[in-house]
């Protein structure tokens, strides 16, 4: 090889050596402060496109998730109020059988429909406040039943039916205006109050089922989620353990790079000899 102090091509390829090296160690050092083997599209683009799309699957599935739990949230409060309407009615029949006892006096009749209407009243108070975020499944203020987020795409929806419990109406015969103040009428109302808490009960019933639905596809939302999220991280997590090995063998082929490019940056001093 000629020696030569115009050009060193020893430090040229040590040189050479010394920026892969600098540069496979900063990519390790990337890799090492993020976690992630594929950070971007210049890492590996097809892996990175198909990373973001279930990033953006999982983000949908938190908008759906987040759905679930407020159709939820409104079926627990409706389950509650409901079941509190139903022991309501149980107290108003009681007070209805008692009322047809003709053996009682004008003082006693009148207490009895004192308390009838009373429990009337906090049926249709229990009515107007079962609501959670402005949604009120039980008032009959809703023209229909309410549907909710079911994928991620939002072309499939759980639906939650309203159940109008509202005094004279379609589950709660009775009129707000109802009495039991003589036998006849406590008889009227008899045949209305059983016919109304086998109503109530049944829609209790279909509350619970629909409630069971959301619950169950809350639950597969969330696991789906998960395994989405554990499909990105197959894609692009970086072994962790595999990076730190190789940042120190980095770090000592970097070592010895500065070496190598020291020695052969004094190699030109050799023609200094030849000229004693």
């Amino acid at each position: 090889m000629t020696i030569s102090v115009q050009t060193n091509a020893s430090a040229i390829i040590a040189l050479q050596n010394l920026n892969k090296t600098a540069g496979d160690l900063q990519s390790a050092q990337n890799i090492i402060s993020t976690g992630l083997n594929i950070n971007n599209a210049k890492d590996n683009a097809s892996v990175w496109s198909i990373a973001q799309k279930q990033r953006a699957d999982v983000g949908a599935l938190g908008a759906v998730q987040s759905s679930l739990n407020r159709a939820a949230s409104i079926a627990d409060v409706a389950q509650t109020a409901g079941a509190s309407i139903s022991d309501l009615l149980n107290q108003v029949k009681q007070k209805v059988v008692a009322a047809q006892d003709p053996s009682l006096d004008p003082t006693s009749r009148a207490a009895y429909n004192t308390d009838f209407q009373s429990l009337l009243r906090q049926i249709q108070d229990v009515v107007n406040n079962a609501v959670f975020d402005g949604a009120n499944i039980l008032d009959g203020s809703l023209s229909g039943n309410i549907s909710f987020l079911a994928n991620a795409d939002a072309t499939s929806f759980v639906t939650l039916s309203t159940q109008d419990m509202s005094l004279g109406g379609s589950i709660i015969s009775i009129a707000a205006t109802a009495t039991i103040g003589t036998v006849t009428a406590a008889q009227g109302v008899l045949s209305q109050i059983n016919t109304s808490i086998n109503s109530v009960n049944s829609a209790l019933g279909d509350i619970g089922a629909q409630s069971r639905e959301i619950e169950n596809h809350s639950t597969f939302v969330s696991k789906l989620s998960d395994v989405l999220n554990q499909g990105i991280g197959n894609l692009v997590d970086a072994d962790m353990a595999k990076e730190s090995a190789q940042l120190q063998a980095l770090q000592a082929q970097q070592q010895l790079g500065v070496q190598a490019l020291s020695i052969a940056n004094t190699a030109p001093q050799i023609v200094l000899q030849l000229f004693k």
